[in-house]
């Protein structure tokens, strides 16, 4: 039961961080029909840009509180991160709004590289360190135990969510939105500017991104150039697993997913290492040699086969997902 319990937690740990991208792949999806599989590396981006942020801060020896510096990387990343994402609905997916279903599919994927290889570029290929700004205190929770960093990032996720269906559901962006899903053409003749309603869910879909991959980095430590893909594929199958389209099916399907993942870990397969991994930082070398040679990152060997497996699952009983596809509630 304690080990159960323990990767219960870790599970809707990691299952919130998948539910926080998946709600980016459901907005874009509920409006235009495009799933970005560029989303993944923006994830990646706000990671990076936050890191690199906490590092000039911290170099410079700016007198400033911890929850301040990541504060100020979280914020830079969340604006690079919706220039990002506006930039590229407008330049590359905008031309091909009536294009063949293909041809945007096709450049979501083509985005998806070209972000790798500028942060390939920019920061290199190997892991980057997060600094210890923060000690997490564990808590004794029914003889399993769950850090006040898992708490933060459990709770911060809830309330994102949260926040986002309020916008959606009660003000008048979200009536837009919901108008642009339902009929563009009809919306537009109602004086719905269409184009400002879809840059509107790639930004906040990035914004979420960028606090996620935040998230991602405090909590296993590290970064790396490309750490968005799998992330990506596997927020997206949470997306169809809950309802693609779907803001409550999104939640519902990354939660899931998370523990999903966390239960096969825990009980099938052994601990994955990062200590093999050629282009490991000197630092990172360092904590391998202190820790016996092994370090984790994604938890076992086996838990992507688990997500996937869910995903062909869920395609081949289920293709709308577990609350399925509510158009007017699509967004």
């Amino acid at each position: 039961m304690d080990i159960f319990l323990q990767q219960l937690i870790n599970g809707v740990t990691l299952g919130s961080v998948y539910a926080l991208v998946a709600l980016g792949y459901t907005m874009v999806y509920g409006i235009i029909g495009l799933i970005n599989f560029a989303h993944g590396e923006v994830v990646m981006i706000g990671a990076m840009v936050s890191l690199s942020v906490i590092m000039a801060l911290l170099g410079a020896h700016a007198p400033l509180p911890s929850v301040v510096i990541i504060l100020a990387g979280l914020i830079v990343a969340i604006v690079v991160c919706m220039a990002i994402a506006y930039t590229m609905e407008k330049v590359a997916y905008r031309p091909l709004r009536k294009a063949p279903r293909l041809a945007p599919l096709i450049t979501a994927i083509g985005m998806s590289i070209i972000l790798q290889n500028v942060a390939l570029i920019i920061w290199g290929r190997n892991y980057l360190t997060f600094p210890t700004l923060i000690q997490p205190t564990p808590h004794n929770i029914l003889g399993a135990s769950m850090t006040d960093l898992q708490m933060l990032i459990v709770v911060l996720a809830g309330v994102l969510m949260a926040g986002l269906v309020f916008v959606v559901q009660r003000t008048r962006l979200g009536m837009a939105m919901r108008a642009t899903a339902q009929n563009p053409q009809v919306a537009g003749l109602m004086g719905i500017d269409i184009n400002v309603v879809i840059s509107a869910a790639f930004v906040i879909g990035a914004a979420l991104a960028a606090v996620a991959g935040l998230m991602v980095m405090t909590y296993y430590g590290i970064a790396h150039y490309y750490m968005g893909f799998l992330l990506g594929l596997k927020a997206f199958t949470a997306a169809v697993l809950g309802g693609i389209g779907n803001l409550a099916g999104a939640m519902l399907g990354g939660i899931l997913l998370g523990i999903i993942e966390a239960l096969g870990a825990g009980y099938i397969g052994d601990v994955s290492n990062i200590c093999g991994f050629p282009f490991l930082s000197d630092s990172l070398q360092e904590q391998c040699a202190a820790s016996d040679g092994q370090i984790s990152m994604f938890g076992s060997n086996y838990q992507d086969v688990f997500a996937f497996f869910v995903l062909i699952l869920v395609l081949i009983f289920r293709p709308s997902g577990l609350l399925g596809e509510r158009v007017s509630e699509r967004a």
